[in-house]
């Protein structure tokens, strides 16, 4: 289902820490930086925070600059973004500043905690989830119902490791503080659990004054029918190189990438490559994998287009390739119209033989943009 762009911010210090264990918050950035995160504040639809930041830190989640809440007024958005927060319990005190300053606000929790929270009269929207909170119905009902295409989480910790071990983040942004906290009992950005596999891309690293910002994102493909962000970023890779094809009447343009569980690229290809008037993409991806290759098994094909169930220019389609290489999982953008072949179904075929097949249409568009002068 289509949800927001997941960005998660958070500072820490050198051992991991988002605070000490004293009353007072800990400050681990400066005023450049607090102004870096105000910026992402202004381009963000909404700010979301845990019920255990409101507690400790009481926060107003505001657009601090002037200018930048003119801005965003002036582009027809609100003045503030929406602020969101969770709470399992309901347990949130109405008088805490989150709730009386900036515009809209929306609690999610579960039915128990709808009822404590109503019945408290605090000054929000209350969308029960269940009996427990489900991330994935949260996305959902604030892309839909709210109409969130970027989330701006900034924490805490349990809430940062909930978003990554469900794979739900696009984006982390994570300030390096030169300090030590040392103390066992403060709180830590991630807790224990079973993350994505293999690294993080690194997307951007810079200083801003002492500290150092480090942004990265996931690589890692989703496992299931399910897409996961890195799905998102390898299908616009392949829907990116199917723009490197060269011009054809008699055929699509496609891109293909091949990842393996752990985040890392085998092999791209894309139609037509190399001066070979027929390739496929997904035949000239696996092409330069050698057949004995044992990360196969559990690797992804991203391709712009749904791989080729029949075909005259070569014995074997591109979706036979695939499950003869031992790959089980594909994700495409748009199903392969009836322009050259009647009623493929290449995804069909993949699925009969035990493939899952994942289908992104919101880059239906960017997959077929190189193919427009085909009518499609």
């Amino acid at each position: 289902m289509p949800r927001p762009y997941v960005l998660l911010s958070a500072a820490v210090s050198l051992d991991g820490h988002l605070d000490d264990a004293g009353p007072q918050r800990l400050l681990l950035s400066g005023p450049a930086d607090f102004d870096r995160v105000d910026a992402v504040r202004a381009s963000a639809d909404a700010i979301l925070v845990g019920a255990g930041t409101i507690r400790a830190d009481n926060p107003r989640l505001l657009v601090a600059s002037p200018a930048r809440r003119d801005a965003r007024i002036s582009a027809g958005r609100p003045e503030h973004p929406l602020k969101v927060t969770v709470s399992s319990s309901g347990e949130l005190d109405p008088r805490a500043r989150f709730w009386h300053t900036g515009g809209e606000k929306v609690v999610y929790t579960t039915d128990e905690g709808a009822g404590r929270l109503r019945r408290a009269g605090v000054p929000a929207e209350v969308v029960s989830l269940g009996a427990e909170v489900d991330w994935h119905r949260l996305l959902e009902h604030l892309h839909d119902v709210r109409g969130v295409g970027r989330l701006m989480v900034e924490g805490g910790g349990k809430v940062h490791t909930q978003l990554l071990r469900q794979q739900l983040a696009d984006e982390l942004q994570l300030v390096l503080a030169p300090l030590l906290v040392g103390d066992p009992q403060a709180p830590r950005l991630f807790g224990p659990g079973g993350y994505q596999g293999g690294r993080l891309r690194l997307v951007e690293v810079r200083a801003v004054e002492d500290v150092v910002l480090a942004r990265y994102e996931p690589t890692a493909p989703g496992a299931g029918d399910a897409a996961v962000p890195a799905d998102r970023h390898w299908l616009r890779i392949a829907c990116d190189l199917a723009a490197q094809c060269p011009p054809s009447s008699t055929a699509f343009s496609v891109g293909a990438v091949v990842v393996a569980a752990d985040g890392t690229e085998l092999a791209r290809g894309h139609s037509r490559e190399g001066g070979d008037s027929v390739v496929h993409a997904e035949e000239a991806a696996l092409a330069k994998i050698t057949p004995d290759e044992p990360r196969l098994a559990g690797a992804t094909v991203y391709s712009s287009l749904e791989p080729c169930a029949r075909r005259s220019s070569r014995p074997m389609p591109c979706a036979r390739l695939i499950l003869d290489a031992g790959v089980r999982r594909v994700v495409t953008a748009w199903r392969e119209p009836d322009t050259f072949v009647e009623a493929a179904d290449g995804n069909g075929l993949l699925t009969g033989s035990g493939a899952r097949v994942v289908v992104l249409p919101e880059l239906a568009d960017r997959a077929k943009e190189p193919n427009h002068h085909l009518g499609v």
